[in-house]
């Protein structure tokens, strides 16, 4: 009889230890990493950049709505095809997410940023990584790559250029969160 006690005692015990654990790690997925890194599902490196406005804007942490991150520069074609979709979709979802267009600078002339931002009239902010070391930071290896951010300052995906179509759908999606 004590033996079936102490059987019965392990068993309780075990499954017990069981539903701890899978309570345990379900919990884990929902919590926010714990890293930086320039990739999906991990917080977004923090970076402070000034605008062609000569304010700065900072990109990482939480934040009041969720955030593209376009890095691009004015020589570039792909720029040019994604430049009004960006421009409808801001206007589109204006004051529900934020959108920050981040020149790489190096190899890109002042002139032609504006010149840029005048012709597709940027209605969001315009910052210049001048030395380039944001872009570096967050692997940018081809532009146009952009950062979607949530709330949560998690980058959620990571895209290049896409149809007005899908661009729209996934602005959609990260606002809605």
């Amino acid at each position: 009889m004590r033996k079936n006690m102490m059987i019965l005692v392990l068993v309780v015990f075990l499954a017990g230890f069981a539903v701890y654990q899978n309570a345990r790690n379900a919990h884990k997925e929902t919590l926010l990493p714990t890293e930086q890194a320039p990739k999906v599902n991990f917080l977004a490196p923090n970076f402070t950049l000034k605008g062609l406005d000569g304010n700065d804007y900072v990109i990482g942490g939480p934040r009041e709505k969720p955030l593209l991150v376009n890095f691009w520069a004015s020589w570039c074609g792909p720029c040019e095809e994604e430049a009004p979709d960006l421009v409808r979709v801001y206007n589109k979802y204006q004051g529900q997410f934020d959108l920050y267009a981040v020149n790489v600078t190096p190899g890109d002339k002042l002139e032609n940023i504006k010149k840029f931002v005048e012709r597709y009239q940027y209605p969001f902010p315009v910052m210049l990584d001048k030395q380039g070391t944001n872009a570096d930071t967050y692997r940018v290896v081809a532009i146009p790559t952009s950062f979607l951010i949530d709330k949560n300052g998690v980058i959620r995906e990571v895209i290049h250029v896409l149809s007005a179509k899908d661009l729209d759908k996934r602005i959609e999606n990260l606002i809605k969160g």
